[in-house]
């Protein structure tokens, strides 16, 4: 079983996310914004993180650069609606940063499942 932390701002989102994962066998750990995923990321073991880009108290895209200083290979994917700007930028800017996938929301359950699958497959993670 992998462990993988969830990150959105919107508790709903964030719920029905990690109920998915937790139906397809992960252990979930969720937060709301990106200094509570930098939390539970030094307390705990995690395998796979997914991130909302658009949050409060620290983004996205920071928590992101944050992340790859400390764990280089950790399977990373972001998610964002948009915002201001639309998701295609925030999610282009993501990948710079060093996600290694990204999905627009709303997308299909299956998609993020199957995503998780192939990057803990390719980590070595089952």
């Amino acid at each position: 079983m992998s462990s993988i932390l969830v990150a959105d701002d919107d508790e709903h989102v964030l719920d029905v996310i990690a109920e998915m994962l937790r139906m397809a066998g992960h252990d979930v750990t969720t937060a709301l914004n990106g200094i509570e995923v930098e939390q539970r990321f030094r307390d705990e073991e995690i395998d796979l993180v997914i991130t909302d880009i658009v949050m409060p108290e620290q983004e996205g895209l920071e928590t992101i650069n944050n992340i790859r200083q400390s764990a280089e290979h950790l399977p990373i994917i972001a998610i964002s609606g948009g915002g201001r700007v639309g998701p295609g930028s925030y999610l282009d800017l993501a990948r710079r940063f060093g996600a290694n996938a990204a999905l627009h929301k709303p997308f299909e359950l299956d998609d993020l499942v199957s995503t998780v699958t192939d990057l803990l497959g390719t980590a070595g993670v089952q």
